[in-house]
């Protein structure tokens, strides 16, 4: 089972309907219990870093996520809850974030339209068992004003939109992803699929 965590700000129904569609179990929740007992936890986000890390923190979450991400079951965070992974973030002000990757999250800075939306490549640079299956270059839904700096040796693929940077990370049994598999088509169904067995 599969626990997609609801804090009020993810992208929660489209996660769990994705899981449907490939056969795995999961369920919406934001109850500690639930949570604790899951095999796999899923951290969603859409929205501003400040109000979801506040959210959390307020919502009596916190204790219950950190205890999954320093268990040994498998932990995603997808968007916005792959922000939430990391020990700072400078959007609209300076916060701090859950803490589990080194590193920051800071506005993209590039020629180009922000928020960075639509498909894009995955540069695939370590095949972590999330990517089997999945070919170098293949194209990712993202919609995102802000990316990960840092996560040294963590890295496991980027894009290049202006510039080059990372957009998918693992540290142990974490794994994080900037762009949307459940948004992402055959793609992003084959990454939920790999992370369900893990």
């Amino acid at each position: 089972m599969i626990a997609i965590i609801d804090y009020g700000m993810g992208n929660l129904k489209n996660v769990h309907k994705a899981l449907q569609s490939i056969e795995v179990e999961s369920i919406i929740t934001a109850d500690p219990k639930v949570i604790g007992q899951s095999e796999k936890v899923i951290l969603p986000g859409v929205g501003a870093f400040k109000d979801a890390i506040h959210t959390i923190n307020a919502s009596g979450l916190r204790e219950v996520i950190d205890e999954s991400a320093y268990s040994e079951k498998p932990f995603l965070g997808i968007c916005l809850g792959m922000q939430l992974l990391f020990e700072n973030s400078y959007e609209n002000g300076s916060y701090k974030g859950l803490g589990y990757i080194p590193g920051d999250i800071v506005k993209l800075e590039v020629p180009l339209k922000v928020p960075h939306m639509g498909w894009n490549t995955l540069e695939i640079v370590k095949h972590e068992p999330i990517f089997e299956g999945v070919p170098n270059n293949s194209y990712a839904y993202f919609v995102h004003s802000y990316h990960m700096e840092g996560a040294e040796g963590m890295i496991s693929a980027y894009t290049t939109y202006g510039k080059r940077f990372g957009v998918a990370v693992q540290k142990d049994n974490i794994y994080g992803a900037q762009f949307h598999p459940e948004k992402s088509s055959t793609v992003g169904l084959q990454m939920l699929k790999n992370f369900a067995s893990l």
